[in-house]
């Protein structure tokens, strides 16, 4: 049985989670004009993307914003398992704002005016690492609470978490 997410979590699944969908479902409907626009920005940073057509490219990252945003929103999926997806996801809206020329000001980490829009990914970066350890919190802490109860009973923690 998967757990439900945790209360600390939630708020970060549903907001990111809502944001991302919502800009799958737009890129679904995208029109030629804008997926060339979306492409040619894409292949400034990662030229590699030149061999996929503009449509298709579009269609594709559309669909992973689906995934992703629909992994964030659904609670059956772990915490640990959406925030390993939002941070791949948002890595790479990332490099595309590290990459891709006029983001950010010369020398600098800081966003042009032009770069504000694509430096918010850096929050989605953020939310994603916190989602991954998210889980990994909640088991050393249960494991702590179970030791110490074992000690007040028992006087000798008998598990095998090595807390004594």
């Amino acid at each position: 049985m998967v757990p439900l997410p945790q209360a600390r979590d939630v708020a970060p699944r549903l907001a990111t989670g809502a944001f991302i969908l919502n800009t799958g479902l737009t890129k679904l409907r995208a029109d030629r004009a804008t997926a060339e626009g979306v492409h040619a920005m894409a292949r400034t940073a990662y030229p590699f993307l030149e061999r996929i057509p503009a449509e298709r490219f579009t269609r594709l990252l559309a669909c992973t914003e689906v995934a992703v945003g629909s992994a964030l929103l659904v609670p059956f999926v772990p915490t640990r398992l959406a925030g390993l997806a939002l941070t791949g996801f948002a890595g790479g809206l990332v490099g595309l704002y590290l990459r891709v020329p006029g983001m950010r000001e010369p020398g600098s980490l800081r966003p042009t005016p032009d770069g504000v829009p694509m430096a918010k990914d850096t929050w989605m970066l953020g939310i994603g690492l916190g989602l991954m350890s998210a889980s990994g919190r909640a088991r050393r802490a249960a494991r702590r609470g179970r030791c110490a109860a074992r000690r007040r009973h028992h006087h000798r923690c008998r598990c095998q978490c090595h807390c004594h």
